[in-house]
């Protein structure tokens, strides 16, 4: 099997799963193993190094998704309302971790003034950074047989974030992957025409 097969493979077995428990396959030491490989090998634009991330396990994931409830609570206000809300975070809650996303803003701001000519571009690219991390991870975490979704409560829960990990000012916090041991796989995805989506021109 080449290298390309494999990787179209890994491709197609990342979806996002949503019927997570906690009892991962592996240890804990082998999740933080692949975001640290991420965090190495994974490009940035002018090699920046912008992204930052922070690995929840265990009690600090289960806080992470109590305070998220407790801000989004705050925000519906109608405990009817919040019912369906509830339920979707009670999913991410019943993960084994989180893996939150940052951009490190001092880095984009000094790639701003180290290249003015470029400087509206480099929030976009920082964030085209971050997104390349998360699918990067994200696959590898499909390799492995844990399952994960992603999921965006960012800027609601940011200051929250930031108080309880110490969290640096200037990081942003841009997603939150949750992660777990699969217990009901991803449906059928449908899928619009390649060509569609796709033009090539001179072959």
């Amino acid at each position: 099997m080449s290298d390309l097969t494999t990787l179209q493979q890994l491709a197609e077995k990342r979806r996002s799963i949503y019927a997570l428990s906690n009892q991962l396959p592996v240890a804990n030491d082998e999740i933080v193993k692949i975001v640290e490989h991420a965090i190495l090998h994974t490009p940035s634009s002018f090699n920046s190094q912008s992204t930052r991330i922070v690995v929840l396990f265990g009690d600090d994931h289960r806080k992470l998704w109590d305070m998220t409830e407790d801000t989004l609570r705050e925000i519906v206000g109608d405990e009817e309302k919040f019912k369906s809300t509830k339920e979707r975070v009670n999913g991410f809650r019943n993960g084994a971790g989180t893996v939150l996303f940052f951009e490190d803003q001092a880095v984009v701001r000094g790639m701003q003034e180290a290249a003015p000519l470029y400087a509206d571009n480099f929030p976009i690219w920082a964030s085209q950074t971050s997104a390349i991390h998360q699918y990067v991870i994200w696959t590898a975490l499909a390799s492995i047989d844990v399952g994960a979704n992603l999921q965006h409560y960012n800027p609601v829960i940011d200051q929250k974030v930031a108080s309880a990990w110490d969290i640096d000012k200037d990081w942003t916090l841009n997603a939150q992957l949750v992660f777990g041991t699969i217990e009901q796989p991803a449906g059928e995805k449908a899928f619009k025409p390649v060509e569609e989506r796709m033009k090539v021109f001179g072959a």
